[in-house]
């Protein structure tokens, strides 16, 4: 009987959740992205938005609890920040970079230095899309 009584708790869980929650329309990123993350500061009684720009060393979590890890180097300084992905201090995310890495959760960023801290940023292929809607396209022959 434990477990039946589990399931029902973690649907009535996930059902809060999804009538509860704010819905954010995030971009889709993933570890090895560079982002630009719009976030609320309140000073006092005074509101600015600041901008955090790093990569992202990892996602955790599911639903209202996920969060995100970003790292950037700032004065030769590691700083890195958890931002929960539903905050209500997060203006918008902006992708900058989509970055080609292996792993989902890249801590090695953490000791490389220099040239080994880069990641390889991913290439899309623009000339392949714009040459597939020319070639689907039939040619008129001429009778002649």
């Amino acid at each position: 009987m434990q477990p039946f009584k589990k399931t029902i708790a973690m649907n009535l869980i996930q059902y809060v959740e999804e009538k509860l929650a704010p819905k954010k329309d995030i971009p889709s990123f993933k570890a090895g992205d560079t982002i630009t993350v719009h976030y609320k500061i309140k000073e006092g009684d005074k509101e600015r938005i600041q901008q955090y720009q790093g990569v992202v060393i990892q996602r955790r979590g599911e639903g209202s609890s996920a969060s995100f890890t970003v790292r950037k180097i700032s004065n030769g300084v590691g700083v890195e920040r958890i931002f929960p992905v539903n905050s209500a201090f997060i203006e918008k995310i902006d992708v900058n970079k989509e970055g080609v890495v292996r792993r989902s959760r890249i801590y090695y960023m953490r000791k490389a230095k220099g040239k080994k801290a880069r990641i390889e940023e991913k290439q899309h292929n623009d000339t392949e899309v714009a040459a597939a809607p020319a070639a689907g396209k039939p040619v008129a022959a001429s009778a002649e």
